[in-house]
């Protein structure tokens, strides 16, 4: 065959051999990105670990190091200026035997009964309230988000000006010939007013994190019940719970660790005492009277940190376990 071939109009085509060429090609293509893999994968061990490292080097300073420090010196004598010696398990046996820590535990066990389940149900109702596009609901939503942004102190200074015995409330109490309402100083108004302070703290939070599930729970669900003559109640129980039981297993779990470990709000509330005779007081304060201080307890403050972080492990190992269960 020639090298080349007159067209019709007498053009010329060359011929070549396009198909060896081709093949070539791919050849050094396919061996040149083997190449660049075989590259590639003699660095992969090493490369994750080199981004992994400057979170591992902060968590390990500023979370592993101080947990293992602390339950180190929950096995000694250690004050704040003393280095401690060894002593066993000496503070644990002191710990149950001192009724201060009882009572702190009592404080810490009814304020999580009481807040975790508003903070579970009422937020879900808020976010359903809010979730439709109505003129002037961005409003809404910036008002109940607003106490989220505002910092605890702000907020529970807030609550004590309004709950004092010559503030707002008992004001409007006095008004309606009510008498003043001592809510600072006796023991379970005191408990009961910090409790509602976390949950309007808390609200808008968790608001927010129901909105985005409810955003998820598709319509026609909704629909194929209101077809089946299913009213509003019937509705949010039968779809709208079931459909966002996950995140509700969230909230819980995430507030009641907050609440089990409240220290901001009783503290403003009650002062550094922890109210009056110190019957309000929580774990966490506890742990602040004992450890701080030129004379603190360093070591006894440590094992009631244990104690606290053994307890809340406990929680949200009660919590999965309870989802899973409903789940099989």
């Amino acid at each position: 065959m020639s090298a080349t071939s007159r067209a019709g109009s007498g053009d010329v085509v060359a011929a070549s051999p396009a198909t060896p060429r081709k093949d070539h090609d791919r050849r050094g293509a396919r061996t040149s990105t083997g190449g660049r893999r075989k590259g590639i994968r003699t660095h992969l061990p090493a490369t994750p670990w080199l981004f992994l490292l400057p979170g591992l080097l902060v968590n390990g300073a500023f979370v592993l190091y101080p947990f293992l420090t602390t339950v180190t010196n929950s096995f000694t004598d250690r004050r704040t200026l003393i280095g401690g010696d060894w002593i066993g398990g000496a503070n644990y046996q002191e710990l149950f035997h001192d009724e201060r820590f009882w009572t702190a535990l009592r404080n810490s066990v009814l304020y999580m009964v009481g807040v975790v389940p508003l903070l579970v149900i009422l937020p879900l109702l808020l976010a359903i309230l809010v979730q439709r596009y109505l003129p002037g609901i961005t409003f809404f939503r910036s008002a109940f988000y607003t106490p989220v942004v505002a910092s605890v102190v702000v907020v529970g200074l807030i609550w004590v000006w309004m709950l004092d015995d010559r503030g707002l409330v008992n004001a409007v109490l006095g008004a309606l010939g009510i008498g003043p309402v001592h809510f600072l100083s006796d023991q379970w108004l005191l408990l009961i007013s910090a409790m509602l302070v976390t949950v309007w703290k808390g609200l808008g939070y968790y608001m927010i994190v129901y909105m985005a599930a409810l955003g998820n729970v598709p319509r026609e669900l909704h629909e194929a019940a209101a077809v089946d003559g299913a009213g509003a109640v019937r509705r949010f129980l039968t779809v709208t719970v079931p459909a966002v039981r996950p995140t509700m297993v969230l909230v819980a779990a995430l507030s009641s660790v907050n609440a089990f470990k409240v220290f901001s709000e009783v503290y403003l509330m009650a002062g550094p005492t922890g109210g009056p005779g110190g019957e309000d007081t929580t774990l966490v304060m506890l742990i602040q009277q004992v450890g701080t201080g030129l004379s603190g307890r360093v070591g006894y403050a440590s094992a009631i940190s244990v104690v606290v972080f053994v307890i809340t492990l406990v929680l949200m190992l009660l919590v999965l376990r309870a989802d899973r269960k409903e789940d099989a």
